[in-house]
C-alpha cells in the first residue's frame, strides 16, 4: 500500500500529452491550447473612442461648467466604421459613436451625457476634460507580436473572443481523451432495469461518464461486465481503442474481485495496487498496451473521489493543461472529525466563506456507499495521514469540488 502524493506521481509520470487538432473557434470552448499564441497585430488597431460623445480639443473645454459652458461648432456625425475626412481646429467637435476612429486634430472625447445640443451645428461642453479622455489608443489592449494565450491553456469565452479579435479562426488544441468505462459485478444493474433481491444500479457508470465530460473527454459506455473472466476480459478489451479505461468494482480482494486477474492475464503492467486514503482504498492503476487503466472501487463515493484525486490530474496532463494540481484553501472546522492514523482522509463537506474566512463542516454520515453526502458536498476536507482525531475549531485543508 503506498500514499497518495507516491501514487499520483506514479500515475502522472506514466500519462503522455495527446496530439494537437486544429479545431474551429467554435469547438474551441473548453479545449486546452496546444501552441503558443502570438497577437499579428494590434488591438485596437487605431484610436477609438471609449464613449459615444463629442471628439475635440481638450484645450477647447477648459473651465466649462453648467453655469458657463463651452459652445463649439459640430462639423460632422461620424458613426463606427467610417473615418472622417475632416481635422479638427480650435473651436470645432465631430459627433462620434463609441468604436470611432477619432478624427485628426482630436485629442479627447467629452461623454454625451456632460453636453447638449445646442441649435443645428453647435454642442454645449459642461465639464472639462483632459487629453486623452475617453479615448481606446491603439494597441493599448494587444500589442503587435505580444504572446496573448500561453500552450496549455484551458480556453474561456474571454479567450474565444480574444483569439476571434486577432483574426483566428482556427486554432491548436489538445485531442479530447476518449476514456471507456466498465461497470463491473453479477449484482450489478443498469439504469433502466428491473431490481431483483440484492441487486442495485450502476450509479458509478454516469457519474464517472460526467466527471469525464467535465474534465473535457469523450466517454465511451462499455456497459456492465457480470463476474464472469470471458466477458470482463471482452469488455477490457473493447476499450483499447480509447486513450484511458475506468474500471468500477472488482478490486478488492473478495472471491469475485477478478480486475486484477483479468488485466494481469491481459498483460498489464500494474504499478500499484491500494493507496494509503479513505475512502478510496482498493485502487488499481496500470497501463494495459500502454492505455492507462484505473480499477477504481465500486463504492460509489469512493469512485468518485478517487477519480477527482487521481483521474482529473491524469486527464488534464493529458488534454496538455498547464495546471493540474488541486485547488486547496485553509478553513475553519466546525465540528470534530474522528480519524486513524496512517491514512489520508478525504472528507465530504459543505464548505463557506463568511467575513474573511472559509468554514467547513461534513455533509453527514461519511460511509463509501453513502452517495447523498456526495450531492451535497461541494469540497473535500484533506486530512492528512499523520493525524488522527481532528477537534472543532482547527483550521484545515479543503479541497473544492468544483
Amino acid at each position: 500500500m503506498i500514499n497518495v502524493d507516491s501514487a499520483l506521481k506514479i500515475i502522472l509520470n506514466d500519462i503522455r500529452t495527446l496530439r494537437g487538432e486544429s479545431a474551429h473557434l467554435t469547438e474551441s470552448l473548453g479545449r486546452v491550447l496546444a501552441e503558443d499564441i502570438y497577437a499579428s497585430s494590434d488591438i485596437p488597431g487605431f484610436d477609438n473612442s471609449a464613449m459615444d460623445g463629442y471628439a475635440l480639443r481638450a484645450l477647447d473645454t477648459q473651465n466649462a461648467s453648467k453655469r458657463i459652458p463651452k459652445i463649439l461648432n459640430v462639423i460632422e456625425d461620424r458613426r463606427a466604421g467610417y473615418i472622417s475626412r475632416r481635422e479638427i481646429k480650435n473651436g470645432q467637435a465631430i459627433r462620434i459613436m463609441t468604436g470611432a476612429v477619432m478624427p485628426k486634430g482630436s485629442d479627447s472625447v467629452v461623454m454625451v451625457e456632460d453636453t447638449q445640443r445646442h441649435g443645428k451645428d453647435n454642442v454645449k461642453i459642461f465639464n472639462p476634460v483632459k487629453r486623452g479622455d475617453s479615448v481606446r489608443r491603439k494597441g493599448e489592449d494587444i500589442k503587435k507580436g505580444e504572446m496573448v494565450l500561453v500552450k496549455g491553456t484551458r480556453l474561456n469565452s474571454a479567450h474565444v473572443g480574444l483569439l476571434a479579435s486577432l483574426g483566428k479562426a482556427r486554432v491548436l488544441v489538445s485531442r479530447k481523451p476518449k476514456i471507456a468505462i466498465l461497470a463491473t459485478g453479477d449484482e450489478v444493474v443498469d439504469v433502466g432495469g428491473k431490481l431483483k433481491p440484492g441487486e442495485l444500479r450502476s450509479s458509478n457508470t454516469y457519474t464517472l461518464y460526467s466527471q469525464i465530460l467535465k474534465c473535457g473527454g469523450i466517454p465511451k459506455n462499455l456497459g456492465i461486465a457480470k463476474d464472469k473472466p470471458q466477458m470482463l476480459e471482452a469488455k477490457l478489451r473493447s476499450g483499447l481503442d480509447c486513450d484511458m479505461i475506468l474500471t468500477s468494482g472488482g478490486v478488492s480482494v473478495g472471491d469475485y474481485d477478478l480486475v486484477k486477474f483479468i488485466l494481469a492475464k491481459m498483460g498489464t503492467n500494474i504499478r500499484f495496487w491500494k493507496v494509503a486514503m479513505r475512502p478510496g482504498k482498493p485502487l488499481v492503476f496500470g497501463l494495459v498496451k500502454g492505455i492507462p487503466i484505473f480499477g477504481l472501487p465500486g463504492n460509489p463515493v469512493s469512485s468518485m473521489i478517487t477519480f477527482d484525486v487521481f483521474v482529473k490530474p491524469a486527464m488534464l496532463k493529458m488534454e496538455g493543461a498547464d495546471d493540474f494540481s488541486a485547488k486547496n484553501v485553509d478553513a475553519v472546522l466546525e465540528e470534530g472529525i474522528t480519524k486513524r492514523r496512517g491514512l489520508r482522509y478525504f472528507v465530504r463537506a459543505i464548505t463557506r466563506w463568511d467575513d474573511g474566512v472559509y468554514f467547513t463542516r461534513t455533509t453527514g454520515p461519511q460511509g463509501s456507499g453513502i452517495l447523498k453526502s456526495m450531492a451535497l458536498a461541494n469540497s473535500l476536507i484533506v486530512l492528512p495521514e499523520e493525524e488522527e482525531n481532528v477537534d472543532k475549531g482547527v483550521r484545515v485543508t479543503v479541497r473544492f469540488l468544483e
